[in-house]
């Protein structure tokens, strides 16, 4: 009986290795550790509407959002490209429309460290946010 001698040839393999140790690295910084940047980190709310979504559930930045919110559309463009390739990338993505501004103020510094930014990119995603909230009301 041969239990287990594929998975041992498959060790010997230093590029199967090197992939395998990739893939946990990438597991390990995308899990953020204790209360990092794991999915739903910002919860869902009490009400019907959760506060996570897929891409199709985040809205792009128009010239309706830039007048409300008194941003530019070219710093609301570059807030949600920021948002959009960094913070998928560990967890599903927080609306903007659902979640309240004070909660992304105390949750966002943490998320953009975890992401590697700076407080430039942390800046146009908060004016992201703020333009998305400023067509709710």
């Amino acid at each position: 009986m041969r239990v287990g001698y594929g998975s041992l040839r498959a060790m010997r393999n230093p590029w199967l290795v090197l992939v395998a140790g990739f893939a946990a690295f990438g597991l390990v910084a995308c899990a953020g550790g204790a209360g990092g940047a794991s999915r739903g980190e910002m919860g869902d709310l009490a009400g019907d509407e959760p506060a996570e979504g897929g891409i199709s559930d985040v809205p792009n930045p128009s010239a309706e959002m830039a007048s409300k919110s008194g941003k530019s559309l070219s710093r609301l463009q570059r807030g949600h490209e920021v948002y959009m390739l960094k913070c998928g990338e560990c967890h599903n993505y927080m609306l903007p429309q659902v979640i309240d501004e004070a909660r992304w103020e105390r949750k966002l510094p943490k998320m953009i460290g975890h992401a590697g930014l700076g407080s430039a990119e942390e800046q146009a995603v908060m004016d992201y946010v703020i333009g998305v909230r400023s067509l709710k009301g």
